[in-house]
């Protein structure tokens, strides 16, 4: 019975080492990339519907070429979205595109020409501006908008994870 016992918690043993730690984040069945992820809208105009097949009903039309979104769960063709007020539901990947935008959420975000607060200023972003992301840091991200080129600081704005670095 002792050589049992022993057997069987040598078994539980190696099973819990060879699952490894925990990942924090999970990834999508289909796509194998990391969930959630930040996306962008490829399309001018596209559905949302409530499940993942034609068949569902249109419960969204998202109408903004580069609006970031984030991809929460994936089913085949199919990915459920969410835009940076928690609406969303289902759209089809031809729709998206994995080039990265953000929102800006504050009103006259300085877009400096370093990630220093106290760097120049090359332009002052409206709440609601899209822009392209490039580099980010701890703080700050770099943004590309109608001809600008500068960095924000990470917290004012939507589309990318707060611990997000980007090379």
């Amino acid at each position: 019975m002792t050589n049992f016992l022993l057997g069987a918690l040598a078994a539980a043993i190696s099973v819990v080492l060879c699952a490894g730690p925990s990942v924090a984040r999970d990834t999508g069945p289909v796509t194998n990339l990391p969930l959630p992820r930040f996306v962008s809208m490829k399309a001018s105009e596209g559905n949302v519907r409530r499940g993942p097949s034609l068949t569902h009903r249109i419960d969204w039309v998202f109408k903004h070429r580069d609006m970031p979104l984030q991809v929460t769960a994936e089913h085949g063709h199919w990915r459920r979205v969410q835009d940076r007020e928690g609406q969303g539901g289902w759209i089809h990947y031809s729709l998206l595109s994995g080039v990265r935008t953000v929102i800006v959420e504050h009103d006259m975000v300085s877009l400096r020409m370093r990630p220093d607060p106290d760097a120049p200023v090359a332009a002052a972003l409206e709440r609601g501006v899209i822009a392209r992301l490039g580099k980010c840091g701890p703080e700050w991200c770099q943004l590309r908008s109608s001809g600008y080129r500068g960095w924000a600081p990470k917290s004012r704005l939507w589309g990318v994870a707060p611990d997000e670095i980007r090379e």
